[in-house]
């Protein structure tokens, strides 16, 4: 359970977990309920986690009234971590299986017998004593559910499984009391009820196979973290006592605590659970290391800067269990089905009894022909065929560090034939590099970087970094620069050394009439590779004087081209959206490898949105991939907005993926995960339906036993989540 906000304005959520439920009529009834609580503005239930997420206005007693009608409706409410399942052993639950089998077991050997031409019929009295204790002991779950359901004026599968083995039960009762004992139906009765309950058995182990995803992010949290106290020395604390601000030991091969930042050491570590990325990342001094990685070779001093629900494994954990509680758009019209199926299937087994009796084959046969119909028609697997699928996929997707956000942006990723790119920092590294350096002949290269170098060093421009970086990786010394002020618009100016200089874009040069003189030939070139520009002039008595001219560009991220190709072969349109100049816009085009009309240049941050949004005219679906914080417009006018980064709050919001790596090969895997989940979920709904359809009208016309029935319907449970876990073997696509 988590309640998100309690303030009066703001709507809550509830994460509640329902027991009880077994198809998914019950789904449609549980929603039902909640949703006529006063105060709930959405109930979406969950058949294979057996939860419910309830939205709500916030009030003293809403919560207990919300967990009041859960139970009203004939189900058990409990707080989340009090699951069932919780308790991972492969045979949890599997005792009343067992004592089912062994009493159903002497009651179908004489049925083998029949083939052989043996007859080992039990006397009556000994059917009697093996079923009645499977009909009514084991089976009292569906009493109890069926009588639910049927109070609360729907039906579900437990009153079709109570109906129809209730039937063949008293049927037998009463031929063996009209002394008649040649023709007895126990054995049906009792392995009906031992065969949904295996198969709900089944359904459970499967179940906790799809959870594996959020099982295996919450064991990234150690227990413990290796506080250094403020008084001095080391204790071991439990980890929900650690406090932000908190500096904490990290030694080799343990995880890391919580986020921080790293102080003192120097390590590799291993964030592959969290982003996918298979290679270790080296870490120094500054460095931000994430909570649930593990720590390499080096014993490392951390500062802890967000813990508890306020970290990033946190945050990825919230954002998986949302979208595995999430409902796809395809789901409710099953929940449309299932809210009618049980009352057809009740009046098609009443038509199949009076339509036997009305051909003349009496009571008996007539009534287990209805049974059969009982049986077969349970709904199981129709409430698992979505949400099964669904929590395998976002749980495959998570552990390749591709967080999606909702079922929404999952069923309709599949469907994207436009994928629009934010430039810097998606397709680019997003960090300018100085690419040229020109300075006026007769001056020495590398004098006059230190000069540039040391009017930067103090800037946090990301051009200013870039001059000071260049001067560093050849080793330049960088002086302190004195009277340093910035021009806005426009540029730098300073004293180094006794002299003035300014460093001074392309535009202030032109106000100031600097002549570009021998260096003219260098600035036309560069402008032509679309580089960003400035220049270092030196205030001398004649005026101004420039000494040099700095070309600056960005870098395609490694494996971006490829990536793009792999999209373009998969025949999508691919469309770059950049702010930069057309010719800047253009360059970086083409070292993608992307076509001039695949490029929208000059694009103020305000517009993106708005032309995000009219690519989507025609029709087309349209796929925004951006860095998640100034393209969140962009991201959330999109179809699928899919956001690159570290899964910052913003991203989280904006966007309905989130991919934990920077890496543009991961929006194809985004895709292609899509693709295969919903795949799964329209292979799973066929099949489900299909048992229904197929088998109904097989039992009626006689041609299935309640028995083979029984066995049928777990069948289509079972198969429906062994073949969503197929899903468990997605890997990324190789590059």
């Amino acid at each position: 359970m988590h309640s998100m906000d309690t303030s009066t304005t703001a709507p809550s959520t509830l994460d509640l977990g329902v027991g009880g439920m077994t198809c998914a009529s019950c789904v449609s009834r549980v929603e039902r309920a909640l949703r006529k609580v006063p105060g709930v503005s959405d109930a979406v239930v969950n058949l294979a986690t057996e939860s419910a997420r309830v939205t709500f206005a916030p009030s003293g007693e809403i919560e207990a009234q919300i967990r009041r009608a859960v139970r009203n409706a004939g189900y058990e409410p409990h707080a989340m971590e009090e699951g069932p399942l919780e308790d991972l052993s492969p045979w949890a639950g599997f005792a009343s299986v067992a004592i089912g089998l062994a009493l159903s077991l002497p009651l179908v050997i004489p049925m083998a017998g029949d083939l052989v031409g043996r007859h080992w019929m039990l006397p009556a009295w000994l059917q009697f004593l093996l079923a009645t204790p499977v009909q009514f002991i084991l089976g009292a779950r569906f009493y109890q559910a069926g009588w639910h359901a049927l109070k609360a004026g729907t039906g579900n599968m437990d009153l079709l499984v109570a109906i129809g083995t209730t039937a063949g039960w008293g049927l037998s009762m009463w031929l063996w009391l009209a002394q008649d004992s040649s023709h007895l139906y126990f054995e049906a009765s009792a392995v009906v009820v031992t065969l949904v309950l295996l198969g709900k058995w089944l359904e459970a182990r499967a179940k906790r196979q799809t959870t594996t995803a959020i099982r295996a992010l919450q064991a990234l949290r150690p227990e413990i973290a290796h506080v250094i106290l403020r008084s001095g020395g080391e204790a071991d604390l439990p980890l929900a006592e650690v406090l932000a601000g908190d500096q904490l030991v990290v030694r080799p091969g343990e995880r890391v605590p919580a986020d921080g930042v790293l102080e003192q050491g120097d390590t590799h570590v291993d964030e592959s659970m969290l982003t996918g990325e298979p290679l270790p990342v080296s870490k120094g001094a500054g460095a931000r290391v994430t909570g649930g990685s593990i720590n390499g070779e080096g014993r490392f001093v951390m500062r802890a800067t967000a813990v508890g629900p306020e970290s990033v494994l946190a945050r990825i954990i919230r954002l998986v269990e949302d979208a595995q509680a999430a409902k796809a758009p395809i789901q409710r019209m099953v929940d449309q089905v299932s809210a009618v199926f049980v009352p057809v299937v009740l009046l098609v087994a009443a038509l199949t009894f009076g339509g036997w009796l009305f051909a003349g084959a009496g009571v008996e046969a007539a009534l287990i022909h209805a049974v059969a119909v009982l049986v077969i028609a349970c709904p199981c697997a129709l409430g698992l065929a979505t949400p099964a699928a669904i929590m395998a996929g976002t749980g495959v997707a998570a552990k390749h560090g591709i967080l999606i956000k909702d079922a929404q942006a999952l069923e309709l990723a599949h469907r994207v034939d436009t994928v629009a790119f934010d430039k810097t920092g998606t397709l680019t590294v997003g960090q300018p590099r100085l690419v040229a350096f020109a300075v006026a002949p007769g001056l020495d290269e590398a004098g006059v970087l230190a000069i540039a170098a040391s009017l930067q060093s103090g800037s946090e421009h990301p051009l200013a970094r870039a001059v000071v970086g260049a001067a560093r990786e050849r080793g330049i010394a960088i002086a302190a620069p004195d009277g340093v002020r910035a021009v806005a618009g426009r540029g730098t100016e300073g004293e180094v050394g006794n002299r003035s200089y300014l460093i001074a874009s392309l535009r202030w040069l032109a106000e100031m009439k600097v002549p570009l003189g021998p260096l003219d030939a260098e600035v036309q070139r560069l402008q032509g590779e679309g580089a960003t520009l400035s220049a270092l002039v030196e205030r001398v008595t004649e005026g101004l004087a420039l000494r040099a001219v700095m070309g600056f560009a960005d870098e395609p991220k490694p494996g971006a081209a490829e990536a793009l190709e792999r999209l373009r072969r998969r025949g999508l349109r691919l469309v770059m959206i950049s702010g930069d100049n057309r010719t800047a816009a253009h360059v970086m085009a083409r070292r993608l490898g992307l076509k001039p009309e695949e490029v929208l240049a000059e694009v103020l941050p305000g517009e993106k949105s708005e032309r995000v949004a009219a690519l989507r005219h025609g029709g087309q679906v349209v796929a925004m991939v951006g860095d998640g914080v100034n393209d969140a417009p962009a991201l959330a006018a999109a179809d699928v907005g899919i956001a690159m980064g570290t899964g910052t709050d913003v991203a989280m919001h904006a966007a309905g993926v989130t991919l934990m790596r920077g890496d543009v090969g991961l929006v194809a895997g985004a895709l292609e995960i899509s693709h295969r989940t919903v795949m799964k979920i329209r292979q799973n709904l066929f099949w489900a339906f299909a048992y229904n359809v197929a088998g109904i009208p097989l039992a009626a016309l006689g041609y299935l036993s309640p028995v083979v029935a029984g066995a049928a319907m777990a069948l289509s449970s079972v198969s429906v989540l062994t073949n969503a876990l197929l899903l468990k073997r997605w890997r990324l696509p190789s590059r």
